[in-house]
C-alpha cells in the first residue's frame, strides 16, 4: 500500500492527483484532524506527531509513505529519513512534498523563461514551513541564482476548512497575502500548503498571467509516477487491488462531510484511531 499523511484535510488533495495520475495502486490516507493544525507547533512536537503517524501506517502495510503535509515536510522529514527509517524500516520509504514542488517550479522556470534576468520565486506557506525556509534551501541546492521570497498565510487554512473557498472575505485575505510578491514581480509561485489548491482559481486570477502557479498535487502525483518506475523493487511490493481506506484521528463523521470536497469524490467510510 501507499500511506498518505496529513495533519488534517489538505492531503487529501494530494490523494486526489495520486488516484488520478496511479489509480492501479491501494492507498491508505490518515489524517490527524485531532491535533491540528500543525503549523503553530514546535519542531519537537511535529517531530513526534509525524513519527507516531508514519508508524501507524507501516504497521496497517504501507511499503511507501507520503507526507503531504508541507509543515512535517519540511520540520520531520529529514529525521524520519537519516534516523528512525534506518532503525525500524530499513526497506520502506516516506517521502515529501517539498522537493518536487521544488523541482516542478525549476522545470516549469526553465521551459518558459529564457531571458537572462534574475528569476524571482515566490512562496507562500503556513507559518511553520515559511520560517524553516525548507523552499528555500531546495530552491537554492538546484539553482542558486534565484531571488525568492516567502510569505505565510496563517489564515488560508482555516478559512479553506470552514468551506469559505468562494467567500469575498477570502478573497480580500489572499489579496492582502499575495500583494507583497506580485510587487516584487514573481515569475512563479509554490503553493506550499496542502489546502492551498482549493483556492487555486483564485490565486492565478490574483496573482496574474505573467506568474506561473505550481499545482504541488499535480507536482507530487508526476513526481511519486518517475520514483516508482525508477524503483521498480519498492514498486513491485505495492498491491495493486484499488482499495482505499481513510483513517482520522477525530470524528469520522466530519471527516467524512469536509473530506468529500477535498478529495472531490464522497469518502463512504472513515475509521477513527488513536496514534
Amino acid at each position: 500500500m501507499i500511506g498518505v499523511f496529513d495533519s488534517g484535510f489538505g492531503g487529501l488533495t494530494i490523494l486526489k492527483e495520486l488516484l488520478k495520475e496511479l489509480p492501479q495502486y491501494d492507498y491508505i490516507y490518515l489524517g490527524d484532524n485531532a491535533r491540528a493544525p500543525y503549523g503553530s507547533k514546535s519542531q519537537a512536537v511535529i517531530y513526534n506527531y509525524t513519527r507516531q503517524a508514519v508508524d501507524f501506517l507501516f504497521k496497517q502495510g504501507c511499503e511507501l509513505i507520503i507526507i503531504a503535509c508541507n509543515t512535517s515536510s519540511a520540520k520531520a522529514l529529514r529525521k524520519i529519513q537519516q534516523e528512525y527509517l534506518p532503525a525500524n524500516y530499513p526497506k520502506r520509504r516516506v517521502l515529501g512534498v517539498v522537493i518536487p514542488s521544488a523541482e516542478a517550479a525549476l522545470e516549469t522556470l526553465q521551459s518558459s523563461h529564457k531571458q537572462k534576468a534574475k528569476i524571482k520565486v515566490g512562496v507562500i506557506g503556513t507559518r511553520a514551513t515559511i520560517e524553516a525556509k525548507v523552499y528555500e534551501q531546495e530552491l537554492g541546492k538546484l539553482n542558486q541564482d534565484l531571488e525568492i521570497y516567502s510569505r505565510s498565510s496563517p489564515l488560508l487554512v482555516p478559512l479553506v476548512e470552514e468551506g469559505w473557498t468562494q467567500k469575498p472575505e477570502t478573497r480580500m485575505i489572499l489579496k492582502k497575502y499575495l500583494k507583497p510578491l506580485k510587487n516584487k514581480k514573481i515569475n512563479i509561485l509554490i503553493l506550499g500548503c496542502t489546502h492551498y489548491p482549493l483556492l487555486l482559481a483564485d490565486i492565478k486570477r490574483i496573482a496574474g498571467k505573467s506568474t506561473k502557479v505550481i499545482n504541488t498535487p499535480q507536482a507530487v502525483a508526476q513526481k511519486l509516477k518517475d520514483y516508482l518506475a525508477r524503483h521498480p523493487a519498492i514498486e513491485k511490493k505495492i498491491k495493486k487491488q484499488r482499495q482505499r481506506l481513510f483513517y482520522t484521528t477525530d470524528e469520522p463523521a466530519r471527516f467524512k462531510n469536509l473530506g468529500t470536497k477535498f478529495l472531490g469524490y464522497p469518502i463512504l467510510k472513515a475509521e477513527k484511531v488513536e496514534l
